[in-house]
């Protein structure tokens, strides 16, 4: 990755809705130079995607915690249907399988105490797998863009 794909990534994470004609210009480059990086990171697998920034808020989703959850026995066939049990719930937002002490751990966004204590008692704390969770809740989110350094070849 070299200084001009770092900052064509750069650009497109500060608004990726941006025409390529703006993104070349912005860049000093021609535009077909610009559409073949870009084309060239997609390719190989550094952007994966466009994405819409979400405010949870709105989406009735203004309390939001990170859930560490641990579970026995810890084999293949557990993890995978964790994981699956975890994405079908409307409440968990992300899931990250874990090294270290948590197996788990899960980014829910849910209207109030209430239902995140609900979620807790009527999802999670009745799954035979579950042996622990310890909940945190997150009073402001702020995301950092990932910087792309150029790394030696």
């Amino acid at each position: 990755m070299d200084h001009l794909d770092a900052e064509i990534v750069r650009l497109l994470q500060a608004d990726a809705r941006q025409s390529n004609r703006e993104l070349a210009r912005a860049l000093g480059v021609a535009p077909s130079t610009c559409l073949e990086r870009v084309r060239s990171l997609t390719r190989r697998g550094v952007i994966r995607g466009y994405h819409a920034e979400i405010d949870h808020a709105a989406l009735n989703r203004g309390v939001q915690a990170l859930v560490a959850v641990q579970i026995r026995p810890l084999s293949r066939s557990v993890i995978d249907a964790f994981s699956a049990f975890a994405a079908e719930l409307p409440e968990v937002l992300s899931a990250f399988v874990m090294a270290g002490g948590d197996d788990f751990m899960l980014h829910v966004g849910v209207p109030d105490l209430d239902r995140l204590h609900a979620f807790l008692t009527d999802q999670l704390a009745k799954r035979r797998e579950v042996t622990g969770f310890r909940t945190s809740v997150i009073f402001k989110q702020v995301v950092y863009k990932a910087v792309p350094e150029r790394l030696p070849d």
